[in-house]
């Protein structure tokens, strides 16, 4: 059986390295963690598919926002939605 060796270490040097992300995070975005049903997760994902691309977090983003627009400061509509966010929002009044 062969033996593995470990790589020798490596100068590198980490002098001007800063800590933190690599992207920023956009301001007024919190990061978190949320459980979806499938079958709202797969909706969400097809209306960015059919709309040629951007990305489902702002789309349920929006509707969330447009579901209670007094708790929220007015936002624009994210590109490629379909206007699919104000029916899902009314179907919760």
């Amino acid at each position: 059986m062969k033996r593995v060796v470990a790589e020798r270490y490596r100068d590198i040097d980490f002098s001007r390295a800063k800590r933190g992300p690599v992207i920023r995070p956009e301001p007024d975005k919190t990061k978190i963690s949320i459980r979806l049903d499938t079958a709202v997760l797969e909706h969400f994902k097809d209306l960015v598919d059919k709309a040629g691309g951007g990305n489902y977090h702002s789309l349920i983003n929006d509707c969330a926002s447009r579901a209670h627009p007094a708790a929220f400061h007015s936002r624009r509509r994210p590109a490629g939605c379909p206007g699919a966010c104000v029916v899902w929002a009314r179907a919760g009044e």
